[in-house]
């Protein structure tokens, strides 16, 4: 049994330097095949409306006899050829540091590079909110759609809130679901301390800087009465800023009433103006099918071999690591 024990914690010890050794060789091949070959992005069409008469034919050919259903589809043959009007669908579900606002950019350049007056646009909105200037940047690429005068239409089927809803308050029409989360017009910022632990293990931090507030509040030293205000003021400033924005772009709200940092549900959202219908983005689609050909615009990063193999290697490798351990462990 000793033997048996001894050899099973060799072999482990073993197994697992050879794949930590792989786990660094197939990171090494993968940041410099990342590196010598830069992404393929591409830019995707669906045809929303095709793909709908598609999902319709097949029910309609489960339900119908043959002959019913050979007249269904003469009825069909001339529907939509006369459809001359679009609507572009975008979707943004966004991350706090709003880094999917590189999508959105080549997405709304894509759209008003073809699009009309006559043409619509609708954005499937869905994110609770991050960094202002993040966000900022993601209101200013659909306002490029209102200035060219192209209709936007905002759907909210779970939460647009803060930043999410600063994004919202561009469209020219905003609708949403009834329990959908709106608004949060507000600002936070929070961080923690460390300097009581540095200073109880004789830690020193010292930091340098020149200009009265090149720094409020900081992680290590002890922050002043002066800093706390000023950083409170910060806060402030970019509140205001923050109501006077939502206040150009929905000139309907009682903006000292919503901009309490509180969120609402889409049935209390319609009652204080923040929203304007209730209604999910698939019935606004489903509206739209008679009167508008829909397609999807979504642009895309391709990844390389070499980054797809490194990836699925290292995730591959990291739960048989896992694996390891714990059999090392159960040693």
């Amino acid at each position: 049994m000793e033997f048996i024990y001894e050899y099973g914690l060799f072999l482990a010890k073993t197994v697992t330097f050879v794949l930590a050794f792989a786990v660094i060789i197939v990171l090494i091949v993968g940041a410099a095949a990342s590196k010598s070959k830069p992404n393929k992005a591409e830019l995707n069409f669906t045809d929303l409306t095709e793909q709908y008469r598609q999902r319709v034919e097949q029910m309609q050919k489960k339900l119908l006899n043959k002959k019913q259903f050979k007249s269904w589809q003469k009825q069909q043959s001339n529907i939509g050829e006369t459809l001359n009007k679009r609507l572009y669908v975008v979707d943004f579900t966004g991350s706090m540091d709003a880094k999917e606002v590189e999508a959105l950019r080549e997405e709304v350049t894509a759209i008003l590079s073809v699009a009309t007056p006559e043409d619509e646009v609708l954005l499937r909105l869905e994110s609770g909110g991050g960094v202002v200037h993040g966000y900022g940047l993601a209101a200013s690429q659909l306002d490029r759609l209102r200035q060219q005068n192209i209709p936007l239409t905002v759907a909210v089927d779970k939460v647009a809130a803060s930043g999410g809803y600063m994004m919202a308050c561009i469209g020219s029409k905003l609708i949403a679901a009834p329990f959908a989360i709106i608004g949060s017009i507000g600002v936070i910022a929070q961080l923690p301390n460390f300097h009581k632990l540095l200073q109880k293990h004789d830690v020193d931090f010292e930091q340098f800087t020149a200009g009265e507030f090149k720094r409020t509040v900081t992680l290590f030293a002890k922050n002043t009465e002066s800093g706390r205000a000023k950083f409170q003021q910060e806060l402030e400033q970019t509140h205001q800023l923050f109501k006077g924005f939502v206040q150009d772009h929905r000139s309907q709200l009682n903006i000292d009433k919503v901009a309490t940092g509180e969120h609402w549900f889409g049935y209390q959202a319609l009652e204080l103006n923040l929203v304007d219908t209730l209604q999910t983005s698939d019935d606004y689609l489903l509206s739209q099918l008679a009167t508008r050909h829909i397609f999807q615009v979504k642009f895309q990063l391709k990844k390389g071999i070499a980054e797809k193999i490194g990836i699925g290697s290292a995730g591959i490798l990291a739960i048989w690591w896992q694996k390891l351990a714990q059999m090392t462990r159960l040693y």
